[in-house]
């Protein structure tokens, strides 16, 4: 144990400062004002019951800065109510932050640090195996499975289960198809709890004891917001707690929405009757035994909801603004896989016999399951009933538009056949967040290095997750920006409206700056069309200057992607969203970061123009008040793909001319870090 310090009187600046506990185990050691100014900020708000937004720019060292305080927090509380105490909420959004978390920063503040402390990487409990349900597959395999390679992923899960002490899925060396996954998860319903003879063994309840024990949680914003959404039911995942933190909290808006509303889709409804019986294959839970009668109800669910989705589709295709339909013609035209997005402004009327049939299929399963022959049959039926009952409840929910202040959607798209998505969420989630969140929390820590947009003003950021009584930082990256980095502004380029001309003039800047760092580029994006068309036009001078064309959304996922980005000495990726944030190349693979528009996002968008008809009906400007400070904090997140490490250096080409010939561009220029600035004359 490391020496000087007793644990009772431990704070930040024995562990962060300059002559700490950290300063003299490292022996690289960067003394790190912004970092130790900010862990100090977070110790008071935790101290004194305050929310707290940090806005630290990247080389900060965030993740130490809010660590050193939660850990001390942690054990504290441990010390002062023992077995009641409530546990500190880290979470992030990206699995590449958790994985730094877990794998590399708390095992190393553990071996440093002279206290004992838990923390925990909390999964959900699908990731998790269940023992009992495993065996039932393996039982049943013939019944549930037709294809060959759902057979072989079940024997190889089967393997695993003998030798793994994690038992969740990422442990797994190959991800299963969902298909068998799904036979062999733990599931809630689907669960004997202490009666079950794998309990002592059970990985999901092995899990749940190091939770409830643990000083330091450790989870990721979806399953922050599942919780939360329970707990408005009076329900929970999470234990309680009185302190959270949230990294990367520019993306806690987007994801609260997401988890406070409604998605339900034709493949959800198809799967779980699939499941549940498939006439083709004559495979699934009522394939065999007495349940001819349950057989023909799912049959008959099927047509149903094959006639109800297509009912959806055509009531989009008749009632969508006529100059709607004309923008989703020439993108499907463009792109035959494009999806497409319409605004459903009230409830559409449309007949629907599909949702009193699953409500019924559930019934019948539920009484099916009574004379079932032995338990776990009977929870495999109770566990189907549930499913019907929860798309029944979501669909009727979404039809009749019955969760107020929501705005409603569908997407549809024919890749690889017809699928439409009814999906709904908060216009505004601040007033949820402000009540459930801000107001029964204690303390909030909400830190992000794009957070505050031109001037330092966190104005937009907090207005969107209804924060009002918070205290504010921004720290500066401690990089040096101007010589480390240079932007470009391309000059004399056309208005984006001019769609094909400004394409072409992009197109050859693209050539132009990728040429000069030979690849080791990436060219960022808004939309898949002007995307494709680019890469369409530069591939064959990609392929004649040897340098290898990654784009996103042809065949590999973004992970696959970045992997063979970093592996080549000449690659350049062209990228959209997921491409602007959360992606870290740090050294002399990236050195040029193009980024062809000013991320507005599309005003089509259906939370996005209702969040601007929100606005006006109050008498504000959206375009001012909402589309610039959150295209600013995007254009913040695209740019700081590039300087990653304090020797890092490259450019930044922006193509967009509004960044300089219309009066807002000025904000967008003042949000980024000071660096050398070159307008591009051609």
């Amino acid at each position: 144990m490391p020496d000087g310090t007793e644990n009772d009187t431990l704070d930040v600046m024995d562990v962060l400062g300059p002559s700490g506990i950290v300063a003299r185990r490292l022996k690289c050691y960067e003394e790190r004002p912004q970092q130790l100014e900010m862990a100090q900020a977070v110790e008071a708000a935790i101290r004194d019951g305050q929310h707290l937004i940090v806005e630290a720019g990247t080389g900060v060292g965030k993740s130490f800065a809010y660590l050193v305080p939660a850990i001390l927090r942690g054990v504290a509380e441990r010390s002062r109510s023992g077995n009641k105490r409530k546990p500190v909420i880290v979470s992030t959004h990206t699995i590449n932050l958790q994985e730094q978390l877990i794998g590399r920063d708390i095992p190393f503040l553990n071996a440093v640090l002279p206290l004992e402390f838990s923390a925990v990487l909390v999964k959900g409990r699908a990731n998790y195996l269940s023992r009992r349900r495993l065996n039932n597959a393996l039982a049943r395999s013939a019944s549930l499975f037709g294809d060959d390679r759902d057979h072989l992923e079940l024997q190889q899960i089967a393997a695993w289960a003998a030798r793994t002490s994690d038992g969740s899925r990422s442990d797994l060396d190959f991800r299963p198809r969902a298909s068998v996954w799904d036979e062999v998860q733990s599931d809630s319903v689907n669960c004997r709890g202490r009666q079950c003879t794998h309990y002592d063994e059970c990985f999901y309840f092995k899990a749940r004891r190091r939770i409830w024990n643990a000083d330091l949680l450790v989870v990721n914003h979806a399953l922050f917001f599942s919780d939360l959404a329970l707990r408005r039911q009076h329900a929970s995942i999470l234990p309680d707690y009185d302190v959270v933190i949230f990294d990367e909290a520019h993306t806690i808006e987007q994801v609260a929405s997401d988890h406070l509303g409604i998605r339900v889709t034709s493949g959800q409804v198809e799967y779980v009757l699939r499941k549940l019986y498939n006439d083709r294959t004559q495979r699934g839970l009522l394939a065999t035994g007495p349940y001819a009668f349950l057989r023909r109800s799912v049959n008959t669910a099927r047509g149903l909801a094959r006639d109800f989705f297509a009912d959806v589709r055509q009531w989009i295709e008749e009632h969508a603004a006529k100059k709607q339909e004309t923008t989703n013609k020439q993108r499907a035209n463009e792109n035959r896989y494009a999806a497409e997005t319409v605004r459903v402004r009230q409830a559409p009327g449309i007949a629907d016999p599909l949702t009193p049939h699953l409500a019924k299929l559930a019934q019948r399963l539920r009484d099916a399951a009574e004379d079932a022959p032995d338990e776990d049959f009977q929870l495999d039926l109770r566990a189907a009933a549930d499913r019907c009952d929860a798309l029944a409840e979501q669909i009727d929910s979404w039809l009749t538009q019955r969760i107020p202040e929501c705005v409603y959607w569908v997407d549809t798209t024919n890749q690889p056949r017809p699928r439409v998505a009814m999906s709904c969420c908060p216009i505004d989630v601040g007033p949820i967040l402000k009540e459930h969140l801000f107001d029964s929390v204690s303390t909030v820590v909400m830190t992000s290095a794009t957070l505050a947009t031109a001037r330092g003003d966190f104005g937009f950021f907090r207005s969107g997750i209804g924060v009002t009584q918070a205290k504010e930082l921004q720290l500066d990256s401690p990089f040096d920006y101007r010589k480390q980095a240079t932007l470009y502004l391309a000059a004399n380029m056309p208005h984006p409206k001019e769609r094909a001309s400004f394409e072409q003039r992009c197109v050859e800047k693209i050539r132009h700056y990728v040429s000069q760092t030979h690849g080791r580029a990436f060219v960022l994006f808004t939309s898949y069309d002007m995307l494709r068309r680019c890469a369409d036009a530069l591939r064959p001078w990609f392929t004649r200057q040897n340098i290898e064309l990654l784009v996103h959304g042809d065949q590999l996922p973004p992970s696959a992607l970045l992997e063979r980005f970093t592996s080549s000495d000449a690659a350049v990726i062209f990228g959209t969203d997921s491409f602007w944030q959360g992606v870290d190349v740090p050294g002399d693979k990236l050195q040029t970061v193009i980024i062809t528009r000013l991320p507005f996002r599309v005003p089509t968008e259906p939370r996005s123009e209702a969040r601007r008809e929100r606005i006006v009906a109050k008498g504000g400007n959206p375009f001012i008040e909402y589309q610039v400070p959150e295209a600013i904090i995007k254009l913040k997140q695209g740019f700081g793909r590039l300087i990653r490490r304090r020797d890092d250096s490259g450019q930044v080409v922006i193509l967009d001319p509004r960044i300089h010939t219309e009066r807002y561009g000025r904000l967008f220029l003042e949000s980024l870090p000071k660096c050398r600035v070159v307008v591009d004359e051609d």
